[in-house]
């Protein structure tokens, strides 16, 4: 399912403003907390990156700023540095206020990695084998090769679009450009592989940590899946394809340095580290708990019904249940002289139903209904005023239309303000650390994680756990906790 029936959602109705309401501001600068000052990157190098870096903070919802995981950067981005085979190059590391597990590089030794990578690393092994391929993406020239490939496929792209009469054709050309810039971008991640664990393992740390937070990512993007993330533009599965040909070459390529087990890890003194970072959501953005979405600074929240699963995104609220059935809410401006019948009827939806709309109220909210038709799809909408925004849920199903009428009146029924006294008690996610003590197991500390009801999936994806794992006494590990 995934994201084809969400993006289906959201181009069926053809909607206008995907942003929500309020949009938190975001800082231009970048925090550089590792590095060497010998070498300067070419002139090139440094354009690319002065030009692309303020677009991707701003694209990542700005920098987080955590002095001990800056520390923690610093210590494993130096040893990296020095186990280069150019020690001389200069760094700039950012750390992303973003849930989505991300790492990535730009030319000019522009560094990136987002907190909700973070989130899920164990060691400081983990987080090496992440910075160590992005330093070999460096060292290797694959992010200026890479940005001008882009390039070059943004002017085929514009070829196609303005020279060719024939939507075939500009598609098979589109298609083509985009097909050798994947090919580019998988070969780059097989060398980077090789390359930064060499450095890695050079550095003193256990070489086997990259094909082990391959693992990690691969049961994230599986557990992202089932709310139709798994193929998100900005996760790192996505930007950094992944097989069972590269686990197993990173394998061999750390079989090199000797057998597992060799290498520092510095697991518990690395997990202090990440105590205390945010988890999931900005609370500029909203939280999403379980099954319901709260914004303390726009005061509304709502409950999805119980085979739903929520995801916040920039654009806008997601939820999925199965293959068939999706959800989106999001937020615009509208005139104060616009009833929600009104805008239902303003022509922003396509396939409307005639006669479809119902006016009706909301906790005391103004709100309407409507009825949509595309193809095989079947659709429900809602609309509710607060003030100068108008509110839309939009329920989508291909087979049929009762099961998301029903949907529709149930979560459009939870919508409702929130009080000073919500908003006070509104926390965002943290992660915490805390230290098993006997008889503890993982079902027992899974029964501690707060803000999902998929508390035992997320405990073991968190704490790099399989099925047959157990807990130690003494044994460090992350919950959520808000």
């Amino acid at each position: 399912m995934g994201s084809r029936l969400l993006l289906l959602l959201a181009s069926a109705l053809a909607l206008a403003g995907c942003q929500m309401a309020a949009t938190p501001s975001v800082p231009q600068h970048v925090e550089a907390v590792a590095v060497t000052p010998k070498r300067l990157p070419s002139r090139v190098e440094e354009v690319i990156g002065q030009r692309e870096n303020p677009r991707v903070v701003a694209e990542y919802g700005g920098v987080y700023s955590n002095p001990k995981v800056e520390a923690a950067l610093v210590g494993v981005v130096s040893r990296l540095v020095a186990a280069s085979d150019d020690p001389s190059r200069r760094y700039k590391v950012t750390i992303l206020n973003s849930p989505i597990a991300n790492a990535f590089a730009l030319p000019g030794g522009y560094l990136y990695v987002t907190r909700g990578l973070l989130a899920l690393t164990n060691d400081s092994s983990e987080l090496a084998a992440v910075l160590a391929h992005e330093i070999a993406h460096v060292i290797a020239n694959h992010a200026l090769a890479r940005a001008r490939i882009i390039e070059q496929a943004d002017i085929v792209e514009k070829v196609a679009t303005d020279v060719l009469s024939d939507p075939s054709a500009q598609q098979a050309a589109r298609s083509r450009s985009r097909l050798g810039l994947a090919q580019f971008s998988r070969d780059q991640e097989v060398e980077a592989d090789r390359i930064g664990i060499m450095i890695s393992g050079r550095a003193g740390f256990d070489p086997f940590a990259a094909s082990r937070f391959l693992n990690s990512l691969e049961r994230y993007a599986e557990f992202r899946s089932a709310i139709g993330s798994r193929n998100d533009a900005k996760s790192f599965l996505a930007s950094h394809p992944a097989a069972l040909e590269r686990r197993e070459l990173a394998i061999k390529a750390a079989r090199q340095f000797g057998a597992p087990g060799i290498g520092k890890q510095d697991r518990d003194a690395y997990l202090m580290a990440l105590d205390g970072i945010i988890y999931g959501d900005d609370p500029a953005e909203g939280f999403t708990r379980g099954r319901e979405y709260l914004h303390p600074r726009l005061s509304i929240g709502f409950r999805v019904p119980t085979a739903f699963r929520l995801e916040n995104t920039k654009e806008a609220v997601l939820a999925a249940a199965g293959q068939n059935t999706a959800m989106r809410f999001d937020g615009v401006t509208a005139d104060p002289n616009t009833s929600p019948a009104d805008y239902l009827a303003s022509g922003w939806v396509n396939g409307l139903v005639e006669g479809s709309i119902r006016e009706t109220t909301v906790n005391g909210l103004p709100a309407a209904t409507a009825e949509a038709q595309a193809g095989d799809w079947f659709f429900r909408i809602g609309a509710i005023r607060v003030g100068t925004s108008m509110y839309r849920m939009i329920f989508a199903d291909r087979s049929s239309d009762e099961t998301i009428a029903a949907a529709l009146d149930e979560t459009l029924g939870t919508f409702k303000r929130l009080t000073p006294a919500d908003v006070a008690r509104l926390r965002p996610l943290t992660i915490s650390i805390v230290t098993a003590k006997s008889g503890d197991t993982v079902a027992s500390l899974a029964a501690r994680m707060q803000g999902t009801e998929r508390r035992l999936e997320l405990f073991r994806l968190l704490n790099g756990l399989d099925a047959q794992a157990t807990i130690e006494p003494g044994q460090k590990v992350k919950l959520t906790v808000g």
